[in-house]
């Protein structure tokens, strides 16, 4: 949990305003924002004015296709730098931590066929490009050797491969995570067969090698930088793929281990823990991520247009024989009013929060709700929780509320065109919205993000109405990291002022009830 807050801050500002640290990287004004970016558009347009002289219609066109595939490159992934208080970083190389950062920003560039998409056979392909993460392709004779943290590709011939290094893991831009992780040596090798290793185990399938180490135990990170982008890797496959996880957990097996046999039909290689050398005739090292929790068809490679609805129907498939056994144990429970009553009222589940960003009056709430013709359902989800409970609290709900946090992550397990309801503390805008709200919305849900009143945060109470805590969050946030991790994540609960709230929740009411008759109204015209 601390360590996802800590993306949060790190990002954790309005959208349309940029500023960071001056201690650390010094006075970045708008209006030298606003110069260069008038400048640029000066230059684009001389650019199309001169370029019909200059190069030629042809030309021309292809020079526009550039220039903005970059630009609309650098608007979107400008938003994640320049929300960042870098505080982050530890101090000392808080600046150098933006340049690079910077750096890869610019050096980023989507393009429609990803560089190593084509890998000649004995050969290492890395693409580097990527501000999230690096990606490794092999093709040839690979033999693992965990004892060296190394994977050999054995060439008969000379080659002129160059050796690489990579840490499979989707935070590239964020250094201090990506210490702790486990580097790989990817090492091109001459065969010697009276020396080479010996195959323990042959693989007649490629393979994809990740981490499950880094921010793994958060809820939002296991989602966001392992499974999604396991399941934008590894979708061309079609299940004809071994997965080998470096830095394994047991318990990651055990609990993902039902959304992974939906995408290989092999068992987990643990790297480290299994000594035995691996024969592959192809590996992908690395997994390749689009955005905040979702996905994105434009950037699915081999012709694949999948979405997050479609990693969504994945996670369907995943848990629907575990539901239909939890649903077989209360079948004689389960009284037939119970079950009426379900169907009847809407479903709303409450993702219940103990300690900071709790709600205060979350009683009064559930009472409101049914008062508004809701059956509710509060749901206190911990790290033991099995995710097919929790998934089946979701699958079956009509509208979900929780305080901004990783167990947010959970809007996943929603259906399609329900109602999604984030309550936003102080201080959590643009996290909020760009962790949750947006990836809501792609998945295709009724998203409201109700941002609260300082009235009806606990720091109203402590600091006063006049208080920059109160008056101007950002100026807090700009401090560093610990000011917000204790202020804003750490010492914030809220008490909803339902008066306020009870408008949110007659309005979801309504959208469900008509989105419900929808669905239920028979199609009068199949003939």
């Amino acid at each position: 949990m601390v360590q996802y807050h800590r993306l949060i801050v790190h990002h954790g500002r309005k959208e349309e305003r940029f500023r960071v640290s001056v201690e650390e990287v010094g006075s970045l004004k708008k209006a030298k924002q606003k110069f260069l970016s008038y400048l640029f558009l000066s230059i684009l347009s001389c650019c199309f004015i001169m370029s019909p002289y200059l190069f030629g219609f042809s030309t021309l066109s292809l020079l526009g296709m550039i220039i903005i595939s970059r630009f609309h490159t650098t608007l979107s992934f400008v938003s994640l730098i320049r929300h960042s208080s870098l505080c982050f970083f530890p101090s000392s190389s808080s600046a150098d931590s933006f340049i690079r950062e910077d750096e890869a920003l610019r050096s980023y560039e989507p393009v429609l066929a990803p560089l190593c998409s084509e890998v000649s056979n004995g050969t290492i392909c890395c693409d580097r490009t990527g501000l999230r993460s690096d990606i490794c392709i092999m093709k040839g004779d690979i033999r693992t050797d965990s004892a060296s943290s190394s994977l050999f590709l054995f060439t008969s011939t000379s080659n002129t491969t160059n050796p690489q290094k990579i840490k499979p893991y989707t935070r590239k831009w964020e250094t201090s995570v990506m210490d702790t992780v486990q580097e790989l040596n990817l090492i091109p090798k001459h065969s010697n067969k009276s020396s080479d290793r010996v195959c323990d185990v042959y693989h007649d399938v490629p393979a994809v090698f990740f981490s499950t180490g880094g921010y793994t135990g958060n809820v939002y990170h296991e989602f966001n930088d392992g499974i999604i982008p396991l399941f934008i890797t590894s979708q061309h496959y079609n299940k004809k793929v071994v997965f080998v996880i470096v830095e394994y957990h047991d318990w990651w097996e055990m609990k993902y281990g039902d959304i992974v046999t939906q995408l290989s039909d092999y068992p987990l290689v643990d790297f480290s823990g299994d000594s035995r050398t691996h024969c592959f005739k192809e590996a992908t090292v690395g997994l390749r991520i689009h955005d905040e929790l979702t996905v994105n068809s434009t950037l699915m490679s081999h012709g694949n247009n999948k979405t997050i609805v479609d990693f969504r129907n994945v996670l369907d498939r995943a848990y629907t024989h575990r539901i239909q056994s939890l649903v077989q144990e209360e079948t004689e429970t389960t009284t037939t009013t119970t079950t009426h009553d379900l169907k009847k009222n809407p479903k709303l589940v409450i993702l219940s929060r103990n300690g900071s960003r709790a709600i205060l009056n979350e009683d009064l709430l559930v009472k409101l709700a049914e008062e508004t013709g809701f059956s509710v359902e509060v749901l206190r989800p911990d790290k033991r929780t099995e995710m097919a409970k929790i998934y089946r609290s979701m699958n079956t709900s009509d509208v979900m509320i929780g305080v901004h946090g990783a167990a947010m992550t959970h809007f996943l397990f929603l259906k399609p065109k329900t109602v999604f309801i984030q309550i936003v503390p102080l201080g959590t805008d643009w996290a909020a919205e760009t962790y949750y709200g947006e990836p809501a919305k792609k998945l295709g849900l009724k998203y409201i993000g109700y941002k609260i009143m300082p009235q009806e945060s606990s720091l109203y109470g402590e600091y006063g109405k006049d208080d920059p805590v109160i008056r101007d969050p950002d100026s807090l946030n700009d401090k560093g990291w610990e000011y917000t991790k204790k202020i804003y994540l750490q010492g914030q609960n809220v008490k909803l002022d339902l008066r306020r709230f009870r408008e949110t929740l007659a309005r979801s009411y309504d959208f469900s009830i008509r989105r419900r008759v929808r669905e239920e109204v028979p199609d009068l015209f199949v003939s």
